[in-house]
Parts: C-alpha cells; structure tokens; sequence
C-alpha cells in the first residue's frame, strides 16, 4: 500500500476512535467498562426514542443491532431494533406476570447467533438473533426447584464455554446453552446480582452474590469453593462483585457497606470493610486503584463516590441522587434517577465533569445506561429508551 494512503487512514482511525459492541450485561469486559474510545462527550445530542413497554432491562448491541425486553399488557416483549435509526427489526411476545415494579429485570445476552433472555419468572429463552425464531425455552425455578424471589428475578444469563449461568439458588445454577438442559444447579435463597466469571489459579470460577452472601463455585460443575456471609435487608445483594486481580469487592444497601475480600488463598478472607460505598443494586466499576459507584437508596439520597481500593476510604463525591455508572476511555457515565447523564473524568483527583445533558426521561431511571459504538443509550422504568449520539 502507499505509504501516503496508509498515513492517511492510520489519521483516520485515530480521528474517529475505537468503536465497540456492548453485547452483554455489564459490557464485554463484564466490569461495566466499555473499550470504546474517541467518543465525545461534549457533542452530545439525542439521535431517537422508543417505546419498549415498563420494566429496567437495558440494551446489547452487536454490531447494528440491539436487544432489550419490555412489558406492557400481560406480556414481556424481546426486541430486536435498528441500533443508529431505533427501527424494529423483529419482536416476540409471550404471557408473563407483573407483580411490582413492573417488567424483565434481565438483560438479553448475545452470543453467537444465539440470543437469551430471562424473565423476571424465570423463564429463560434462546433465540435465533437474527430472526427471532425461538430455539428452546425453559423455567428454570421450576426446572430446578427453587421458589422466585421477592421482587423477581434480576440475574441476566452469563455465558461461560457451553454453559449459561443465572443467580438462582443459593450458589447458582448452569444451563446447557445448546438445549436449556440444567447442567448443575444449587437451592435455596438466591437474590438479584448476575454472577461474575474470573480465572484463579488455572480454575474458572463464578462469583455468586446470593441472599447469605457471596459464593464462589466452579464454574464447570457447581462445586463449592468457598463462601462469605453478608446477609442484607430483604435479602437483597444486587450489585454484582468486582473482581480486582486476587480481590473481590462486594457492597450492598439498606445501611449494610462494602468489604474487600481476599482470595489469594481460595478462601475469603475481610481485607476491610465499612459503609463508605452502599450499592444499593447499582454495580460499581474499578479503574487504576479506585472504586467509582452509587452510594445510596433509591428514591432517596444518592452520591456518586470515589473511593480508594486498598482500603476503601472515600477520596471524593458528588451529590446526583441515586442512578447508576458504567465507563469508557478513562472517563465515567452516570445516569441519576431523575434523567440527568453526567459524564466525568475518572480521576482521583476529584470530580472533574466534562459534560451534563437531561435525556427528557421522566423518573425512574434505574437503568444503568450503555455506550456501544458513539451512542450512549439510557431508558427510564416506563419503557422509554433514549439513543444519545456522542460520536465526533
């Protein structure tokens, strides 16, 4: 090639950054950290909405598709939608119960050509991802024989070799992802954060944040590996772990706090532990050394907070009320209840804003909201979804 041609799309690619699909809950890395960089901030401004019916999935994007899941009238809805132009490409509906707080917690999960989701009833389904043409479909509370919890099964379907993960049970349990068929699976009380995958010491393993606590497994076989209790008010631990190289990093609401585990040994072991950062369902993400995450309770007070990993004391926050974080390019996206996206540099330093934009949705966004690809997407619990285009 011409040595002018290739500086000139070498100027190119640098120029308009690295784009990247977000295809699963939590994101590629599941850290709810994108690698997408060359994104502007500044430059935001709303591309499209959608209707999608009530509910607090948010979106997977694979190449120019997205995925997410409403209800409205009786019934839970997939959808599958032109990501740039919010277009429907195809929907499937089915019968599912409402209960309170309306609609599918889950987030639908693409692997493959394959797309699953799970309803807040436990039913999980695999389809065709560019059809919609469904491939099998299961309960799996009723499969494995546990009850569903108080306000509906939240775990989106983690895909671990030929293996699908949910928080169901005490220590979680594994589908088949080719047939739906239970591989293994545990009882008992299980509560609302989707598990975390990490390798230690040559072993995959699956970091379970149950109602007793956190339960690490095998995550070929289910075999117990070790556990920490950290029971909480309505039983409810529903942000995910952060796994930090030997660490775990847990944290729940409700008054409760946060610890720093050991697992170097294979055993859990408190590094620290306070109530600094109280993640009420709202996961956190670890960025060089620090902690960035929502400390509070829905409806109620809410701090974006900095703290530092090695022992968990707070290095700055900004009051925003309670909302939900993700990040990309050193820089972190925060989605406040209330509709107003702050994006911040992710620094120690202090809380250094870049740019502040109301998204027009109206409370509740308990949502955490998506960037795949120069567009950050962000819904409330009514079922309308934002496309905020922030590409340069």
């Amino acid at each position: 090639m011409d040595k002018r041609i290739w500086s000139v799309l070498v100027v190119a690619i640098a120029a308009s950054g690295y784009c990247d699909d977000w295809y699963t809950w939590r994101g590629p890395n599941a850290n709810g950290i994108s690698s997408e960089t060359g994104w502007n901030p500044k430059g935001a401004k709303e591309l499209w909405t959608r209707e999608l019916g009530a509910g607090y999935s948010t979106v997977s994007v694979k190449g120019d598709k997205l995925y997410t899941m409403g209800h409205a009238e009786g019934e839970d809805t997939v959808y599958c939608l032109d990501a740039k132009t919010g277009d429907k490409v195809w929907d499937y509906s089915y019968l599912c119960e409402t209960g309170k707080f309306k609609g599918p917690r889950a987030t639908p999960v693409v692997d493959g050509g394959n797309l699953y989701t799970v309803s807040r009833t436990g039913q999980v389904i695999c389809f065709e991802a560019a059809s919609g043409k469904v491939k099998w479909e299961i309960n799996a509370l009723d499969k494995t024989g546990n009850e569903n919890v108080r306000w509906g099964i939240s775990s989106s379907a983690v895909i671990e070799d030929d293996l699908l993960l949910l928080n169901i049970g005490e220590a979680g349990i594994a589908l088949d992802k080719n047939s739906g068929k239970v591989a293994w699976k545990s009882k008992g009380k299980h509560s609302y954060a989707t598990p975390v995958v990490f390798d230690h010491k040559g072993k995959r393993c699956a970091a379970i944040f149950s109602a007793p606590g956190l339960q690490i497994v095998e995550a070929k076989t289910g075999k117990e590996i070790a556990s920490y209790d950290w029971t909480t008010k309505y039983d409810i631990n529903g942000a995910d772990p952060l796994v930090i190289e030997d660490k775990i990093f847990i944290s729940s609401g409700y008054k409760h706090g946060a610890a720093m585990l050991d697992f170097s040994s294979g055993k859990l072991k408190r590094v620290w532990e306070n109530e600094v950062m109280q993640n009420q369902f709202s996961s956190s993400v670890y960025i060089d050394g620090y902690i960035y995450g929502i400390d509070g309770q829905a409806k109620g007070k809410g701090f974006l907070r900095c703290i530092a990993a090695k022992d968990g004391s707070e290095v700055w926050n900004m009051r925003i009320g309670f909302g939900s974080i993700i990040a990309a390019d050193g820089k972190l996206i925060a989605l406040g209840e209330d509709g107003m996206l702050y994006m911040a540099e992710a620094t120690s330093k202090g809380y250094s804003e870049l740019s502040k934009m109301s998204t027009g949705l109206a409370k509740l966004c308990w949502t955490p909201p998506v960037l795949a690809n120069g567009i950050i997407y962000c819904r409330n619990d009514k079922g309308t979804l934002v496309a905020i285009d922030v590409r340069k």
